[in-house]
């Protein structure tokens, strides 16, 4: 165990010291961070004496050695935008985006599992059917796209009448067909402060209809790959030999399903899903902008709009490291639910 952590700890500085570099190599094109710090009125003078002190004159050898150099004692350089240091700026907006993730991964859980399992028990059932269509139709739409529809719908609400509202059913129909909205779909609302900068949602009732539309959309992503990959993996394990031994031994179908089938099925889905899972935090971009909540996704656009250098490569490191800590978590859960499986690569 303890070799396989430092051997991950060892990937995860190598994979932050890659994504430096690249951040850095591209720097240069992301446009000048002191013309969005002074403006335009500023005399050229003024700008060269700015870009002088920041060090932004300097060969690219230098100003990475000298990043590096403050990195290793934890010290990734001053915002641009912000002024403050960017791991303040970063554990400022780390919440949002993390709880976000965290309730996407519970509906996703929540609603794949039943799903996919059903599905793969009673696969000619039209609720199966039903739920495979409309999970090829949720892979294919974009999460944006989701995000909007549901700010339509759930918040800014909807009026339809395609059936005569003269009638009973037709009245009955045209409102079961229309919403009113009102839920909140924009920023976090007033969250309430759990410790430190960790201002959480979950804390208060009014926060979690804040959280609700944006975990969808989230969630969506990923959903429909869920319920296919748990129905595909739960298919193969029922046509397996010691499920029919043990129909044949007179289990029940329950515990067949659910503690025999279900296991096995679940190695897979966690291989896979726990990496799809850590990739959630990059589409928290697209969700963060919609819904403009306060996020790691959000400040790393906006970082990108004002070429604010430090806080973007700050960003991207703390992101590679949340992928590596995922992996490493998928792991040790993998190894802990299959005992067969050594970490250290070595044959049981």
């Amino acid at each position: 165990m303890i070799a396989f952590l430092i051997k991950r700890l060892y990937h995860a500085l190598l994979v932050m010291f890659v994504i430096s570099i690249i951040a850095f190599a591209i720097q240069d094109n992301l446009g000048d961070p002191i013309q969005q710090m002074v403006g335009q009125s500023v005399p050229e003078s003024e700008r060269e004496a700015l870009r002088e002190e920041l060090g932004l004159n300097d060969p690219f050898l230098v100003q990475y050695l000298r990043f590096a150099g403050n990195a290793v004692q934890f010290d990734f350089g001053y915002s641009y935008t912000f002024n403050q240091p960017t791991t303040e700026v970063i554990m400022r907006h780390l919440p949002a985006t993390l709880e976000l993730v965290a309730a996407s991964t519970f509906l996703i859980i929540a609603l794949s599992v039943p799903i996919g399992v059903y599905s793969a028990i009673r696969p000619r059932a039209w609720l199966s059917r039903f739920f495979m269509g409309v999970s090829i139709v949720g892979i294919s739409i974009p999460v944006f796209l989701t995000a909007i529809v549901l700010i339509q719908i759930f918040a800014i609400g909807v009026s339809v009448a395609p059936f005569p509202a003269d009638t009973g059913w037709g009245a009955w129909l045209n409102e079961a067909l229309s919403t009113d909205g009102g839920m909140p779909a924009y920023g976090r609302g007033d969250p309430v402060n759990v410790f430190g900068t960790w201002d959480s949602n979950f804390a208060s009732l009014e926060g979690l209809t804040y959280l609700v539309l944006p975990a969808v959309s989230l969630a969506s992503i990923m959903l429909p790959l869920f319920i296919r990959l748990i129905r595909a993996e739960m298919l193969e394990v029922l046509q397996s030999e010691y499920v029919k031994f043990a129909r044949a031994k007179g289990i029940s179908l329950r515990r067949i399903y659910f503690i025999h089938a279900l296991k096995n099925t679940m190695l897979p889905v966690i291989t896979v899903g726990g990496v799809q899972i850590g990739t959630l935090v990059a589409y928290t971009i697209l969700t963060e902008t919609v819904f403009q909540w306060p996020g790691m996704g959000l400040m790393f656009l906006n970082a990108i709009q004002r070429s604010d250098v430090p806080l973007i490569v700050t960003y991207l490191m703390i992101v590679g490291l949340i992928f590596v800590i995922t992996n490493t978590l998928v792991d040790l859960i993998y190894g802990l639910v299959n005992p067969t499986v050594k970490l250290t690569g070595k044959p049981a």
